[in-house]
């Protein structure tokens, strides 16, 4: 029988006096995996966080090209662990570390292929951030080399994690509550995009644009519940507002900052997206509609108060069933630790992958496939055409994803 695991308690109810001699209800295993942090800006601090906060892996070392990245890391480590940590002169030291039983690969899009060659030497797990590479050419070239790896690799798309989707998920695929799905529609909107070390998410040529850096999370999301293969793509978009007069050693940013996009699904499946990135505040929005009902799915995160993110799922049955609306959340530790909770969760999909148990993660496949209707969509805005996926995925080497 599992013990009731009551952690978080210890510090709603003011237990911190109690030391570790009488603890039992708030009492976790020792860390059983070692892991080595490659990355270490915004994403990868969040990952060193949330990492011990999950306390069954630790934060063993970490590497960053940018020296201030890796002060700043361990500056706010320190915050919230007395556990020292190993800062690796160079990449190859951090991934080759006899100490280390994975690698969180969290540096920009751009470098992305190149570290995974390194990291891949390794032989170790290895957690790749999203999305998996900024051209479809070095996400081939990752999946393929993947088919050969000895170990796995799980691409970073944690919004499958979100409490909302988890919901969303168990309704529409396990319960079948709506039915055969029909339609799908999704949204987000936003404040723009944050500022990085070097600016590189401001440029197409480096994040590999909105759509593919951002947008992946929602296309990997469409594409698990329409359960087919994309046939069609049309978008339309722009940049509109963010970042008109930003430049970065004379070169302009031409990042878009709000598309509208349409998929059509091999099985008669329709989705769209909407995004937007010039709010001031996160929306994000999930409609499933099917023959017998339809599933809405909303999260509003305040960032200018600082308010628990809320998330609520309504289903509505009509005539075929109990109609309901129910709020859904995770612990408050587990919610503010990193993108409401999904990173958590995300950690516990790879260590449990770590411990040999089978489990639900992103597959390099459904990175590319992410990274496919999301391309798909930049090249439609940039033709102003409808683009289909078939003939797509040929002019760039792709004949071999087909179904």
């Amino acid at each position: 029988m599992t013990k009731q695991r009551l952690r978080f308690f210890e510090k709603s109810l003011g237990q911190q006096h109690i030391t570790d001699a009488d603890k039992y209800l708030y009492k976790s295993p020792a860390p059983t995996h070692a892991l080595a942090i490659i990355g270490t800006g915004t994403i990868g601090q969040e990952h060193m966080y949330v990492a011990t906060l999950l306390g069954r892996a630790r934060v063993h070392g970490i590497y960053d090209s940018q020296v201030q990245s890796m002060d700043s890391a361990e500056k706010n480590f320190k915050d919230y662990s007395d556990q020292s940590l190993i800062r690796y002169a160079d990449l190859a030291s951090a991934c080759s570390d006899p100490e280390v039983d994975a690698l969180m690969i969290c540096t920009p899009n751009y470098t992305h292929a190149d570290v995974l060659k390194v990291a891949m030497r390794s032989g170790k797990p290895i957690f790749l951030e999203k999305p998996m590479a900024t051209t479809l050419v070095d996400a081939d070239a990752i999946v393929k080399a993947n088919d050969a790896y000895p170990s796995f690799i799980q691409i970073g798309l944690q919004y499958r994690y979100k409490a909302q989707y988890i919901e969303a998920f168990h309704e529409v695929q396990q319960r079948t509550s709506v039915g055969v799905v029909k339609t799908i529609s999704m949204s987000e909107y936003r404040p723009p995009f944050l500022d990085k070390v070097g600016q590189w998410n401001k440029f197409n040529q480096y994040s590999g644009g909105t759509l593919v850096e951002k947008c992946c999370h929602y296309f990997d999301l469409i594409n698990l519940l329409a359960d087919a293969m994309p046939v069609r793509v049309y978008a339309s978009g722009g940049q509109a507002v963010n970042f008109l007069d930003f430049q970065k050693d004379g070169v302009p940013a031409d990042i878009d900052d709000h598309a509208f996009v349409i998929i059509d699904y091999a099985n008669g499946v329709r989705a769209n997206f909407t995004l937007n990135m010039f709010c001031h505040d996160f929306t994000e929005e999930l409609v499933i509609t099917g023959d017998r009902g339809r599933l809405v799915a909303n999260e509003l995160f305040n960032v200018h108060q600082q308010q628990p993110s809320k998330a609520t799922i309504v289903l509505e049955k009509g005539e075929w069933g109990a109609s309901k609306q129910t709020d859904v959340t995770y612990a408050r530790e587990i919610e503010k630790s990193g993108h409401h909770g999904a990173t958590y969760y995300e950690h516990v999909a790879f260590v449990d992958q770590l411990d040999g148990k089978a489990c639900e993660s992103a597959t390099p496949v459904q990175g590319l496939w992410s990274m496919i209707v999301a391309s798909a969509a930049q090249h439609s805005i940039k033709t102003q055409q409808a683009v289909d996926i078939r003939a797509f995925m040929l002019d760039n080497n792709l004949a071999d994803y087909f179904d």
